[in-house]
């Protein structure tokens, strides 16, 4: 029998120390599995609670939609509010919606020059360049006539645009960006304020911003302060509208609109928050309203109230 004392056996303790240096490699890419994984759950755990929440701020949006027209039809025998605000909690997310109807904004596509001039005046332009600019909309939105002495294309090809006016309608509020000579600035200023949706020429002043009463043909600063300071005790009728800025005040009315824009805003209780904006109509028909345009992740701007469970 022959024994091999371990420090006089060189091979041995080769082989010893190559599997002690591979099973250290093999525990080492074992740690790194394991820390890939581990990141890879993280981040599957964190999409997941994301889409969830992207999940229940649809359904949120919907109910949003749904409680407006519940505030906005019911009761029937009682007169339809033209703007408010509520806001309820779901779970882990607290909801605010304002609403508001398109009454209270100048119509592109119904408005005439005058409240138009009146509009872009009030917005920080010379009365020229107002008068030029209402042209400019009613141009866009307008066939043109054969007895037009000026031709609006002319402009837009001097102008060396690749497009025309539409000679229709205006189908959207932003296609303001296109109507020749408008500054980008004033366009910026007045898209909040216009609207193709309410199909009415007049504007309601008890819901309206000041920049829109300003606008009124032959408003004054003193006339339109003491309007401000009186109308939300007044009452919303024609008798009131008559006392407060007289009986024959163009551009001015107290009729409502069925269309109604509504910003819904969500904030998550992991801090995540999104707000949504669209334009609804009630039109009596079989469905309870009909969207007309929807806008997401749209700044969340509106006020915050304390929510309740409703």
């Amino acid at each position: 029998m022959t024994v091999c004392v371990r420090d006089h056996c060189p091979e041995a303790s080769a082989r010893d120390g190559f599997i002690i240096v591979a099973v250290l490699w093999i525990l080492v890419a074992l740690a790194t599995l394991a820390s890939i994984y581990s990141i890879y759950v993280g981040n599957s755990a964190l999409a997941v609670s994301v889409m969830d929440e992207q999940l229940q701020a649809e359904a949120l949006q919907t109910a949003g939609l749904n409680l407006t027209v519940y505030h906005l039809t019911v009761p029937k025998d009682a007169q339809r509010p033209t703007r408010g605000q509520f806001g309820f909690q779901l779970g882990r997310a607290s909801v605010v919606v304002n609403f508001s109807s398109e009454a209270a904004r100048i119509d592109l596509n119904a408005a005439p020059k005058t409240l138009l001039a009146g509009f872009f005046t009030a917005l920080g332009a010379s009365n020229d360049d107002a008068d030029r600019y209402a042209d400019r909309i009613i141009g866009w939105r307008e066939a043109p006539k054969r007895s037009d002495q000026a031709d609006e294309g002319a402009l837009y090809r001097s102008a060396g645009l690749p497009y025309l006016p539409r000679g229709a309608p205006f189908a959207h509020a932003d296609e303001l960006w296109l109507v020749q000579g408008l500054p980008p600035a004033l366009v910026k200023r007045a898209l909040p304020l216009v609207t193709i949706y309410s199909g009415l020429p007049d504007i309601n002043v008890f819901d309206a911003p000041p920049q829109l009463i300003a606008a009124l043909p032959g408003m004054s600063s003193l006339r339109m302060a003491d309007f401000l300071n009186r109308r939300e005790t007044a009452s919303r009728d024609k008798d009131s509208l008559a006392r407060l800025l007289g009986p024959d005040q163009p551009g001015a009315t107290t009729e409502a609109s069925n269309a109604f824009r509504v910003k819904i805003n969500i904030a998550f209780q992991s801090g995540w928050r999104t707000a949504s904006e669209a334009v609804i109509l009630l039109d009596g028909s079989d469905e309870p309203f009909q969207v007309l345009s929807w806008r997401s992740d749209v700044d969340a701007d509106q006020p915050q109230v304390a929510a309740r469970s409703r």
